[in-house]
């Protein structure tokens, strides 16, 4: 079992920055991708930015140029620096990661999720 714990959220003006964390723990036998996924009041869940274990990245339109998001593999740790944030940007942010546990199954793990408020 794979459990993933978000930190780093809070409340910050427009054009503010905010860096969200999340490490893994568990029985883990490697991390495949780990993500960052948001979900704003009555609307879906949508991924925001993705990093594969070598570092390729993938990020959704609305937020390329203004978040980051980078791995540390040693710690099983996923980070995502957001910078000119904007009130859109609102919602509960999301850690994810795809890994293959002790026991060489392969499993999808969801953080709790971190609220990030961004005031006008």
């Amino acid at each position: 079992q794979v459990q993933l714990v978000e930190s780093g959220g809070g409340l910050v003006q427009a054009g503010g920055s905010l860096r969200l964390s999340c490490a893994a723990s568990g029985s883990i036998r490697s991390i495949n991708t780990m993500g960052w996924y948001r979900q704003a009041l009555g609307k879906q869940r949508e991924l925001v930015a993705q990093i594969s274990r070598s570092g390729t990245t993938n990020y959704a339109v609305y937020v390329k140029d203004r978040f980051t998001i980078s791995r540390d593999n040693a710690e099983n740790s996923v980070y995502l620096q957001m910078n000119s944030l904007k009130p859109d940007d609102t919602a509960i942010y999301y850690c994810h990661c795809v890994a293959t546990t002790s026991y060489w199954a392969l499993t999808n793990a969801w953080g709790q999720g971190t609220q990030v408020t961004v005031s006008s």
